[in-house]
């Protein structure tokens, strides 16, 4: 792993700046929850397979053209290679684990033939106990498996500034192998692998990536969805 956690973590003001904007304000959830559903609306065919990528602004691409970000870019693979895939963006800017859960149902009205699970983020800035942090992904990875018992789960890794403290970030960044473990589910170990940290691939908050910084996120991730497909 090519993490640089003094450059990740160099500024505790930056981070609180970008913790902000993460989390977001209420006007800004209410449009980020318009954009995922806009994501959504797009009638599959009947004989179409789904990937469903759930998750925080990141997923959203917050700050780009959601399709310069790595759920677009996905897509654009897919379609270069003539495979019969859609992927759903189920991006939501501010999303804790707790409110991924609440809002599940609507997006397993059809089936997702590889489900992407990104959150965690949030809760981990909030300094959210991350035994209910854990729970909540446990309860997202179960639902979807109990509609749906042949849809395949990737789980994505992340990891946090020590802000709460290194023992919680420590356990934070520990949670996510022992659910993948515990519920028998893929693992990404860290979503930001190579872009976090680095000021460049990354927008002024120093959270968010750049297009190019989704672009490397993309082929962190792209080797597990194909080996799902």
């Amino acid at each position: 792993m090519h993490f640089n956690p003094n450059r990740f973590f160099s500024s505790v003001f930056v981070l609180f700046f970008g913790l902000a904007l993460v989390s977001c304000s209420e006007k800004k959830v209410e449009t980020t929850q318009a954009e995922a559903i806009s994501a959504k609306t797009p009638e599959s065919k009947s004989d179409e397979k789904i990937i469903l990528f759930y998750g925080n602004s990141l997923t959203a691409a917050y700050g780009i053209d959601p399709e310069d970000g790595f759920a677009g870019l996905t897509q654009q693979r897919i379609d270069s290679l003539g495979m019969n895939y859609k992927v759903i963006n189920g991006g939501l800017s501010g999303e804790t684990t707790a409110g991924g859960l609440s809002r599940l149902d609507w997006f397993l009205e059809d089936k997702p033939d590889v489900f992407v699970l990104e959150l965690g983020g949030n809760d981990g800035l909030r300094g959210i106990n991350l035994t209910e942090t854990k729970s909540n992904l446990i309860k997202i990875i179960e639902k979807v498996r109990s509609k749906y018992p042949d849809t395949k789960i990737i789980l994505a890794g992340m990891q946090i500034p020590p802000n709460m403290g290194q023992e919680y970030a420590s356990e934070f960044t520990a949670m996510y192998p022992a659910v993948a473990e515990e519920k028998d589910v893929t693992l990404i170990p860290f979503l930001l692998e190579n872009v976090g940290g680095i000021p460049e691939l990354n927008l002024p908050d120093g959270i968010h990536p750049t297009e190019e910084g989704h672009q490397i996120v993309f082929e962190t991730i792209w080797p597990y969805i194909e080996n799902k497909m």
